[in-house]
């Protein structure tokens, strides 16, 4: 989406002859390949694993840190796989996708007052729900394997809420759905 929003805002006039079938089937499958290398290594580490006989995780989803917790061998050595697997993935994530909006911010100076609103109301969602799905799993995945409280609050934050709010984000930006939410609001105000 950061490709797609940089070559639509920074490079209009060019965006179908860049963002070809070809261009955007290539980003799917890299994106793809990247989760499906991801999810193998999480697999295989969590495959590796030695249980013990109490088998239940005090967790609401099967993760590699709670199985971590059960596993009757020493863990250090997976926990810093696990550690540099999924923390840089969530952290270069983060990384190159605000890197990619501060450069379309920073051409953004070149445009009228309108064009920069609109691209700002354009970036600032997608802004938005990178910040609430990214900031958690890095809180998460970033660290060695130690428990606190809030972990399964985070965790369902950045798993059930990030992904409900995404659609209503995303909704929002239309002007039709703006108009009709305040429309109904101010029905319900006036009774």
């Amino acid at each position: 989406m950061a490709v797609d929003r940089y070559v639509a805002i920074c490079k209009t006039l060019h965006f179908m002859t860049i963002m070809s079938h070809q261009v955007c089937g290539m980003l799917v499958a890299i994106a793809w390949m990247g989760s499906c290398v991801h999810v193998l290594v999480q697999t295989l580490l969590a495959l590796s694993l030695p249980f013990c006989v109490p088998n239940k995780i005090g967790h609401y989803f099967c993760d590699l840190q709670p199985l971590l917790k059960i596993a009757c061998s020493d863990t250090y050595m997976i926990n810093l796989l696990f550690v540099a697997n999924s923390g840089t993935l969530c952290t270069v994530s983060f990384l190159m996708l605000m890197v990619s909006y501060v450069i379309i911010l920073y051409s953004l100076r070149n445009h009228s007052a309108e064009g920069r609103k609109k691209a700002l109301f354009t970036c600032v969602s997608h802004i938005i729900v990178v910040i609430l799905l990214l900031v958690p799993s890095i809180f998460i995945y970033t660290r060695p394997a130690t428990t606190f409280s809030m972990d399964k609050m985070i965790s369902v934050f950045y798993t059930i809420c990030t992904p409900f709010l995404n659609p209503l984000i995303y909704t929002l930006r239309n002007a039709e759905v703006k108009n009709a939410m305040r429309k109904l609001w101010s029905k319900r105000y006036l009774r």
